[in-house]
């Protein structure tokens, strides 16, 4: 009986307790018995410090501290240039399977919605309607050219309208990547003696192109019969400029970006690259849209993507457009 009346005690105690603690507050500071170095004499940032003459508390480093890992004394490596500032021709690493894999997986998740999955430059932001300027397809002459060195900068320092992904990508994943661009420029053009030696099946391959050549020429066949009902105009012209994002790298006031500008452009002498010149007429228009890099501007590289989809409409809209910003 009376070890009862103990347990019974006890177990009132016990609630008593756990009553007592629910639901109060306090205002009192909680119990910090380890201070460790939670209390210190500390400034905050931006804070004053009378004890520098300026009176700033945050500090310029000394000149020449490096922070512990940032000494990227290696040009090759973490910019993509020898000791001259040329941009190198060769990756630094070791080309694995895993390697590859590795700038596979980068190049899905941070390039492809812009560069497309197999790099003709047509993802999904570029062929949505979303006014971006197209970017540049990775099989073309420029870009099978290139060191690579010159892809690992473009995604370190990014290029044109292209950010720089330096805080997002890691020094060794931008180089994977640039693995992964050359593996897929050379998917793209590989003879067909040489699939025998893979694992894959030539009839499917023909029967799948043939399917999208076809598709192809429907859809230009389409657009070549619409085209005769498409409207044609200057007003129409100007919309196509700014929904193809056009005036991001062309003004239409003389001012230079990064290709030549609109202004006073048709009916004018145009000097290219390779020392000839023609006259900025329809004709040279129309190639200048449709195939940029067959001539090219002196004095300005050969970075615009070919605008091939638009219908014979809408690139005779441009013409006339560009007609009502030349005197001429």
């Amino acid at each position: 009986m009376k070890l009862n009346i103990t347990r019974i005690c006890a177990l009132l105690l016990i609630s008593v307790m756990m009553i007592s603690c629910r639901g109060q507050k306090s205002e009192k500071p909680p119990i910090h018995p380890q201070q460790n170095m939670d209390f210190q004499d500390r400034f905050n940032a931006q804070e004053e410090n009378r004890f520098f003459a300026d009176g700033r508390s945050m500090r310029t480093p000394v000149e020449g501290t490096v922070a512990r890992g940032q000494l990227r004394h290696d040009t090759v490596l973490f910019e993509g240039v020898d000791e001259n500032g040329e941009f190198v021709d060769e990756i630094p690493f070791e080309l694995t399977e895993s390697f590859l894999y590795r700038g596979q997986d980068k190049f899905e998740v941070y390039c492809q919605m812009c560069h497309g999955g197999t790099g003709d430059g047509q993802g999904i932001i570029m062929t949505g309607g979303y006014g971006y300027v197209p970017a540049p397809t990775f099989h073309r002459e420029a870009s099978y050219n290139m060191p690579d060195g010159e892809i690992y900068s473009a995604i370190a320092n990014g290029i044109r309208n292209m950010p720089s992904y330096a805080s997002q990508i890691k020094v060794e994943d931008r180089w994977a990547i640039v693995a992964y661009v050359r593996a897929l420029q050379r998917s793209q053009n590989v003879q067909e003696s040489e699939m025998g030696r893979y694992d894959v099946d030539l009839a499917q391959l023909r029967q799948a192109d043939a399917e999208r050549r076809a598709a192809e020429e429907e859809r230009a066949a389409q657009r070549a019969a619409a085209a005769g009902e498409e409207e044609v105009s200057a007003e129409r012209g100007q919309q196509l400029i700014t929904a193809n994002a056009c005036n991001a790298c062309h003004s239409v006031d003389g001012t230079s970006l990064v290709g030549p500008t609109f202004e006073g452009l048709y009916g004018a002498e145009r000097n290219f690259a390779d020392g000839s010149s023609t006259v900025a007429d329809e004709e040279y228009i129309r190639e200048s849209i449709v195939e940029p890099g067959a001539k090219i501007v002196e004095g300005y590289d050969n970075v615009m993507a070919p605008y091939g989809y638009l219908s014979d409409g809408e690139i005779q809209s441009i013409i006339e457009y560009l007609k009502t910003l030349s005197d001429n």
